[in-house]
């Protein structure tokens, strides 16, 4: 008898009179939420403007889900092709099925297209949502548990998952909870990345590839530890030759990158510098504008009450006066 386990929910999809609500979609959607908050939190400290990254991700997001669903059915078309199997199946997203890395992939063609249209380096676009991309898939883990799918090998450790469902062959019993110890491992990646990124100033698309070398060292050990069905290669999964290949080539670019282009960029939306320096212009021209409104009553008073021309006159006059003064002494000496 176990003594503790994490409980799987009855069901992953609540109805709403005829709207049903599912975790796996909220899961989703929230990351995405996630993701879209923090980057532009990060792209706003690199230099760039306030919702350039969720314009970006308009492209992005659906790519990602597309190219997530493409990878899944494709590695897995036995599901959705095979005798018995309705092949309708391969588009209902919402009962699970995500390739991370077909997501990663058309998700950058996506970003790709947005950077372009708004003039925008993609590594520099990269950099800075790649922890929330992180985070993302923390919390989109959770739809597995949602869904009772991408569990381990069997266990009673205290933190054992409870699957009660035993839809497609389940057996219901307690298992690793691989998609708890993927979403750890994610907030982790996240982390690493941020910190990584504020020590030494990442740049060039170096902290986007520190993420995915981070996320497929994680991903290999807990693919490993899964037991629903994959394709394999020479006796290892599909996934975890896929997690060893994007890893290796991570790490080859962080190295060959920080060679030939190191630091970070200076510039990474054009425009969005001198848009803000025209600003403060601007604040400076009415500032001085103001004040030439407001200082001719001052000019006024004081010509008025110390005007040079008024000093000219009285001297004048008193120098007139002196003069007849001189002349009527004259004539009196004269007299005498």
């Amino acid at each position: 008898m176990e003594l503790a386990y994490i409980p799987s929910p009855s069901r992953g999809v609540i109805h709403l009179g005829p709207i049903p609500l599912r975790g796996y979609a909220f899961c989703i959607i929230i990351g995405v939420f996630v993701a879209v908050w923090l980057g532009n939190k990060r792209w706003i400290a690199r230099g760039g403007r306030a919702g350039t990254v969720a314009d970006i991700a308009v492209w992005a997001v659906p790519f990602g889900l597309i190219g997530g669903r493409l990878y899944h059915v494709i590695t897995d078309y036995q599901l959705y092709f095979s005798e018995g199997r309705d092949w309708v199946d391969a588009f209902k997203i919402w009962e699970g099925g995500l390739g991370i890395w077909g997501a990663i992939a058309f998700g950058a063609l996506g970003a790709w297209i947005g950077c372009r249209r708004r003039g925008i380096p993609l590594p520099a676009y990269a950099d800075a949502v790649a922890p929330g991309i992180a985070f993302a898939q923390a919390i989109g883990r959770w739809g597995n548990w949602f869904n009772q799918e991408l569990y381990g090998k069997p266990t009673d450790v205290p933190w054992a998952l409870e699957i009660t469902s035993t839809t497609d062959g389940r057996v219901p019993g307690t298992y690793h909870p691989t998609f708890l110890y993927e979403s750890l491992w994610c907030i982790g990646v996240a982390l690493l990345v941020i910190w990584a990124d504020r020590r030494f100033k990442l740049g060039h698309g170096r902290a986007f590839a520190l993420y995915v070398a981070a996320y497929c060292a994680g991903r290999g050990w807990i693919e490993y530890m899964r037991i629903d069905d994959a394709h394999k290669v020479l006796g290892v999964r599909l996934n975890v030759w896929t997690a060893i290949i994007v890893f290796l080539l991570a790490v080859t670019y962080i190295v060959v990158s920080a060679k030939k282009r190191p630091g970070r960029e200076e510039v990474v939306e054009p425009g969005a510098a001198e848009g803000t320096e025209g600003a403060a212009d601007g604040d400076a021209d009415a500032d001085e504008k103001k004040a030439e409104t407001d200082s001719p009553d001052t000019e006024d008073a004081a010509g008025t009450e110390d005007s040079p021309g008024a000093e000219d006159s009285s001297g004048s006059a008193e120098t007139e006066d002196a003069k007849e003064d001189v002349s009527d002494a004259a004539e009196s000496a004269k007299k005498s």
